[in-house]
């Protein structure tokens, strides 16, 4: 348990070189959005959902330059203490050099790519004419085990620590042992929502619902999981010492995806009674 306690100081974020670092953090993302197609596929074959391998391909091509461009221009709006700088050098956003330095581009938002995935896909459906709700219930499935490799990512990448603790499983971050609640997000917010809407797809009543079930589930998970998680350092808690800005954000989206739910199930109803 010891060495698990201090593996930070035997693991070393950069896998290996070519031309330039490449870190663990970056192939954890590649796993991510592969595991993700693969989910899709399998879905689709499992569940006849009548989607070509051609139409999914195209879906996320769409999806993935929303959800990159989104992840980056959330955390710039949403988290960077820089915001204004970035807003008047555009250019500088996804630069991986800094003072000549290649150091990778960081700082991603999930909830900025959640909106850049939703637009992504809005315009997939509105050139080819295919089913937003359709896709938005595949994604719903395919997405939360891609979502571990990318928590994993940020544990690898010794990034969003978790809160100072005394559990014997804890890790030490500069000489502070704390939560390592990306594994705990990755086991939360991956395995469980997966469980989640998977299981209930079956009963699932109107296209689009499987999305609204995962916004839910998921936002009530990560506010569970960043209980152990601490906040970001240049924004602190937001209310009462305890709040995060991630919790406020997750528990707006659960509440957001209720209400659609509601909206789209009154409407379902409807046009089944006529």
């Amino acid at each position: 348990m010891e060495y698990w306690n201090h593996i930070y100081e035997h693991f070393n974020p950069i896998a290996f070189d070519v031309v330039v670092p490449v870190h663990w953090y970056g192939m954890m993302y590649v796993l991510a959005l592969l595991t993700s197609l693969y989910m899709a596929k399998w879905i689709v074959k499992k569940d006849n959902l009548g989607i070509t391998k051609e139409e999914l391909d195209s879906f996320f091509i769409y999806v993935e330059i929303g959800v990159i461009l989104g992840a980056r221009l959330g955390y710039i709006l949403f988290y960077d203490p820089d915001t204004s700088y970035y807003l008047s050098h555009p250019w500088q956003i996804f630069n991986p050099f800094k003072d000549g330095e290649f150091i990778g581009i960081r700082g991603m938002s999930y909830h900025g790519a959640l909106l850049g995935f939703l637009l992504g896909a809005y315009i997939f459906s509105k050139r080819t004419g295919n089913s937003f709700g359709k896709f938005m219930d595949l994604v719903a499935v395919a997405v939360p085990l891609g979502y571990v490799f990318g928590r994993i990512g940020n544990f690898l990448n010794q990034e969003l620590v978790g809160r100072a603790t005394d559990v014997p499983w804890g890790i030490y971050v500069d000489g502070v042992l704390r939560h390592p609640s990306q594994l705990y997000e990755a086991f939360l917010e991956g395995v469980v929502v997966f469980i989640i809407v998977y299981m209930y797809r079956r009963y699932k009543k109107f296209d689009g619902e499987l999305l609204l079930l995962y916004g839910f589930a998921y936002g009530i998970l990560r506010a569970t999981a960043e209980i152990f998680r601490a906040p970001d350092v240049q924004i602190g808690y937001i209310c009462c010492n305890a709040v995060t800005l991630g919790q406020t954000l997750s528990l707006s989206m659960s509440a957001l995806a209720v209400v659609l739910w509601f909206y789209f199930r009154s409407k379902y109803k409807v046009a089944k009674s006529k």
